[in-house]
């Protein structure tokens, strides 16, 4: 039996998740706002030193894997503070209690919304560790209509590119951990059905993001890949964001990533 902390576990991909690896007989320490093992903020600096202690504290000390899934997809700072420094406060925080696994895995979520435009500036500052700078940046972003919804996707731009930083350096390749990412399109959870309501939002998200393979997905097709990339099984893959979005990236690049 093998122990994972998957983050976003009340709803959504993070509950999918955290009910297949249960099924498969693993322990799941669940972290969410409510009805989780640890309920934190991830926003907060306090929530994100908290969820290291209880982890610490539910789990003796080890820990085979690390499911960041937890995300916010509103036009607002706190989206920054939960999808880029929550989740690589989470990653990074829980990666000492990976060290005594025989088989230790990382795992956080990025999105088919990396291919879409996004704010330089935040990304940078981001990437940068300037979370005051970046909430500020945010904020700035969020006043203005046209601008607003390129806070979400300079979050998942942010996340991937830091992934693709980190994920052979020393700390995680050298330890044996694979730090990898996926890359969903529109998956039917409670944070797009407002989006999916109406025809008209319908046809605005089939045209945003294309998925000629059957359509928008249920939560459990990205919960079976981050249980997989998580698991023993997966050995070699490294600094990979791995794109579920049921052919999005190939109608939006193409060939031009080759």
């Amino acid at each position: 039996m093998r122990t994972y902390v998957v983050t976003g576990s009340a709803s959504g991909i993070g509950k999918a998740t955290a009910d297949l690896l249960v099924e498969r007989g693993d322990r799941v320490i669940g972290v969410d706002l409510r009805d989780a093992d640890v309920e934190v903020d991830l926003t907060t600096a306090d929530g994100r030193e908290r969820l290291v202690t209880e982890v610490n504290r539910l789990s003796g000390g080890s820990i085979d894997g690390v499911l960041a899934i937890a995300g916010l997809a509103v036009p607002a700072p706190a989206t920054v503070g939960v999808n880029y420094f929550g989740m690589v406060a989470t990653l990074e925080g829980l990666r000492p209690l990976l060290l005594e696994s025989d088989a230790p895995r990382a795992v956080g979520v990025s999105s088919m919304a990396s291919l879409q435009p996004s704010d330089t500036r935040l990304v940078d500052l981001e990437l940068a560790g300037d979370e005051p700078a970046a909430l500020a940046r945010a904020a700035e972003l969020a006043a203005g209509a046209e601008t607003a919804n390129l806070i979400y996707s300079s979050t998942k731009v942010g996340f991937a590119r830091w992934i693709r930083r980190h994920a052979a350096l020393p700390e995680w390749a050298g330890a044996g951990i694979p730090l990898n990412a996926v890359a969903p399109g529109v998956i039917l959870t409670p944070m797009v059905a407002p989006l999916l309501a109406t025809d008209e939002g319908r046809s605005m998200i089939e045209q945003a993001v294309p998925m000629p393979l059957n359509g928008f997905a249920e939560a459990i097709v990205v919960a079976r890949l981050l249980a997989w990339l998580a698991g023993p099984e997966n050995s070699h893959l490294c600094g990979q964001v791995v794109f579920v979005d049921g052919g999005s990236d190939v109608v939006i690049r193409g060939e031009r990533v080759w």
